[in-house]
């Protein structure tokens, strides 16, 4: 069990490590210091069911419903097309200085849907939370559920460090123009996915 749980923390760490349009926003999240707990357990949790689902054989559904895998891709695609925009139009009007105790924050409900959409509308995180995780975790039988526990660890321990260590940065992200650098990547890395996911 304990061999099974450790595989599964390694192989949910090495695949949750590469930028992407979730992390980035985590880190973005961090920086502002804006609803950080709330972002972490939204991505933490999310990655946990879907992981358990990945064990439990979503495959199967997939295979069933042909249809929902194209669906959440395109949805996916216009999504991050959306959100990256609107982080190049942040750069355009010449970012903003980090000053969490002059700033009002952004709505929770607002960031919590943020989050749950560049989460659920990702067809890559389906890809290796449901397919490569839930295939990998049948050759750890009978300790399928150890596997994809470890793998959900992974993800708590990623996001917690990303989130939360990201206030490191605060110093450097007290210029404005250090935001204009940080919203270009973002946006720049969500075209770039957008662009992949189209192309397939």
């Amino acid at each position: 069990m304990i061999s099974a749980a450790l595989h599964g923390f390694v192989t949910g760490l090495s695949l949750i490590l590469a930028i992407g349009a979730q992390n980035a926003f985590v880190l973005r999240q961090g920086i502002r210091r804006e609803h950080v707990g709330a972002v972490v357990a939204l991505c933490t949790v999310s990655d946990a069911v879907l992981i358990g689902c990945g064990v439990a054989g979503f495959g199967a559904v997939t295979a069933a419903l042909p249809w929902i895998v194209p669906a959440m891709r395109w949805f996916g695609v216009a999504f991050l097309l959306w959100y990256g925009w609107l982080r190049f139009q942040a750069a355009r009007r010449g970012g903003e200085a980090l000053m969490p105790a002059q700033d009002a924050p952004a709505p929770l409900g607002q960031i919590l849907a943020t989050a749950a959409l560049l989460t659920w509308a990702n067809p890559h995180v389906y890809l290796d939370t449901m397919v490569l995780l839930g295939s990998l975790s049948t050759h750890y039988a009978p300790e399928e559920a150890a596997f994809g526990a470890g793998a959900a660890l992974s993800s708590l321990s990623f996001f917690a460090a990303l989130g939360y260590g990201a206030r490191l940065l605060a110093p450097l992200f007290a210029a404005p123009k250090a935001w204009v650098v940080l919203e270009i990547v973002v946006g720049l890395t969500m075209w770039t996915i957008a662009l992949t996911l189209a192309l397939g």
